[in-house]
């Protein structure tokens, strides 16, 4: 199993400074990759101080060598295609091909696209995140593109320098178990970030629901598709032997990423004194 700390892009996390500082403290720790949020206003009553998150990590990975970065998660519908793939393919080259990009739909929709005139029929944002999917994976190819679809155009561009992972990064997409469609789409890349249930962001799974749906990816996968990662997350305990009785059902059921993540309601979700500490602890055990 390997291990990954997740932060937001608000808060004390908005300073590229403090996510330089925690991706180091992470990397010095063992941990496996630093994942932040991209959110633009999230709940947008709250008034909160943001960072653009390829911005945050671009500070990391000029801070770091080996710690894997990226976002949980993307809204690719409310992005231009070839605007994300070129901070993408620059933050992979920057990095030496370090980036593990994070795709969803995001929200909340009214908060995060309503706001500024974007769609928020989910139907539509649906399809802006998959045919926005295709394209980016194929302009990180470096290969001249033609496109014309539904909601994007291209017409003979090719996107240079390409990923320095080839043929690009991985592509791991997020939704909400037991919705099957979200999970459809992310068995056709290379990993899912499954919640489950509204509010669960922090909260460790149920064994039984990782199973399911372990199950059910890997029946929308053909035998030559290569490796598949299953990522869940919450707060692990401090204790080696209560980490153990935590992780080890959830690695039996097919989780292969271990998201360290505080709570979605909790006070210390924002705040670097807490996440530092816990940091600082290293990954929690699971042999």
């Amino acid at each position: 199993m390997h291990f990954s700390i997740n932060i937001p892009n608000f808060g004390d996390f908005a300073d590229p400074r403090t996510v330089a500082s925690v991706a180091v403290a992470a990397e010095e720790a063992g941990w496996d990759a630093l994942f932040v949020w991209d959110h633009v206003v999230h709940v947008k009553s709250k008034r909160r101080a943001f960072g653009d998150p390829w911005m945050l990590l671009t500070a990391a990975a000029l801070a770091t060598t080996r710690i894997r970065l990226g976002t949980l998660v993307t809204p690719v519908a409310r992005r231009r295609p070839q605007q994300l793939a070129r901070q993408v393919a620059t933050l992979d080259v920057l990095s030496g091909g370090r980036v593990i990009f994070g795709a969803g739909l995001g929200g909340p929709v009214d908060d995060e696209y309503g706001s500024f005139g974007e769609p928020t029929d989910p139907v539509v944002l649906a399809e802006l995140l998959d045919e926005g999917l295709d394209l980016l994976a194929r302009y990180w190819s470096g290969e001249p593109v033609t496109h014309h679809g539904r909601h994007f155009q291209a017409e003979d561009v090719a996107l240079l320098p390409p990923t320095a992972q080839r043929p690009r990064p991985p592509v791991w997409v997020a939704g909400f178990w037991p919705n099957r469609r979200p999970m459809r789409r992310a068995a056709r890349w290379d990993g899912a970030v499954p919640l489950f249930g509204p509010g669960s962001h922090g909260y460790g799974p149920p064994v039984d629901q990782v199973r399911e749906l372990a199950a059910y990816v890997r029946e929308q996968r053909r035998a030559d598709d290569g490796p598949f990662e299953l990522v869940v997350g919450g707060v692990s305990p401090a204790g080696a032997a209560q980490s153990r009785d935590l992780l080890g059902p959830l690695m039996d059921a097919g989780a292969t990423w271990w998201d360290e993540r505080q709570p979605i309601d909790g006070a210390d979700l924002d705040r670097l004194a807490p996440v530092l500490r816990r940091i600082e602890q290293g990954p929690p055990a699971v042999r």
